[in-house]
C-alpha cells in the first residue's frame, strides 16, 4: 500500500481493509458452519450461524460509514478512490453472502431423510467449491492478486454446473419418490443459494480486479455467461 502524508488517510485505508477481512472471515464461517449445520441436523449450530449474521451486517455499517468519512475528508483520487469505493462495494456484497449462508443454515429442520436423500451428497460438495471461491477472493483481495480474481471468475462456471445438475436429480428424485417434494424443495433452494454464493465470489473478484488494475474484467471479455 502506497503511504501517504497524511498518516491519519493510511490509518483510514488500512481501518478499511481490516473491516473487509473481519467481514470476510465471518462470511466464510458462516458458509463453511451452515454446511456442517445441514448435513449434521444441528438446530443448535443453524441458530448460532443465523445469529452472528448480525455482525456481518454491523460491519458492513462501519465499512459505510468509514468510507463516506474517507471521501468527504480525504479526497481521494486515482488508486486511492478504487480502494475506498471497492471496499464499499465489497462490504454489501459479503453482506449478502452471510445472508445466503443464514438462508441455507434457516433449512437445517426442515431436511428430513439425509442418509435415504440419494441427491443430498452434492450440496456439500457444491458448498466446498463455493466456499473456496470466497475464501481464494478473500486471498486475492488481501494481496492485490489481479491473476487470482480473474481465474476465480472462470471457476463460477463449475459452480453453475453443479447447480444445473443438483437440479436435475432432485427433479427426477420428486417424479420417483412423491414423497420426497419437500425434502427435495427445500435443497434446491439450498442449492440456489450456494449458487449465488458463487455469483457474488465472482463480483467480489470483479471488484478486486477492478481495484488492482482500474480495468474491469467485464469489458475484457474476461467473465463466462451465466
Amino acid at each position: 500500500m502506497v503511504e501517504h502524508t497524511v498518516k491519519a488517510f493510511d490509518e483510514d485505508i488500512t481501518r478499511l481493509r481490516g473491516l473487509i477481512a473481519e467481514m470476510g472471515g465471518l462470511a466464510e464461517v458462516a458458509i463453511s458452519e451452515a454446511m456442517t449445520a445441514l448435513v449434521k441436523g444441528s438446530t443448535t449450530l443453524a441458530d448460532a450461524v443465523i445469529a452472528r449474521d448480525k455482525k456481518i451486517d454491523a460491519l458492513e455499517a462501519q465499512v459505510d460509514k468509514l468510507a463516506v468519512r474517507v471521501i468527504a475528508l480525504r479526497a481521494p483520487m486515482a488508486d486511492d478512490l478504487r480502494e475506498v469505493i471497492a471496499a464499499l462495494k465489497i462490504a454489501g456484497i459479503l453482506e449478502r453472502i452471510g445472508d445466503y449462508a443464514k438462508n441455507i443454515a434457516r433449512r437445517t429442520s426442515r431436511i428430513t431423510d439425509r442418509d435415504r436423500f440419494g441427491p443430498f451428497p452434492l450440496i456439500p460438495a457444491m458448498a466446498e467449491i463455493a466456499g473456496e471461491m470466497v475464501h481464494d477472493v478473500l486471498t486475492a483481495y488481501a494481496a492485490r492478486d489481479p491473476n487470482l480474481a480473474t481465474e476465480i471468475v472462470e471457476r463460477d462456471a463449475k459452480v453453475d454446473a453443479f447447480y444445473d445438475s443438483i437440479f436435475r436429480n432432485l427433479v427426477s428424485h420428486m417424479v420417483e419418490k412423491p414423497e420426497s417434494v419437500g425434502t427435495a424443495a427445500h435443497l434446491l433452494f439450498v442449492a440456489r443459494n450456494l449458487e449465488r454464493i458463487g455469483d457474488h465470489a465472482t463480483n467480489l473478484a470483479e471488484q478486486v480486479y477492478f481495484a488492482a488494475t482500474a480495468d474491469y474484467l467485464g469489458d475484457r471479455g474476461e467473465r463466462p455467461e451465466n
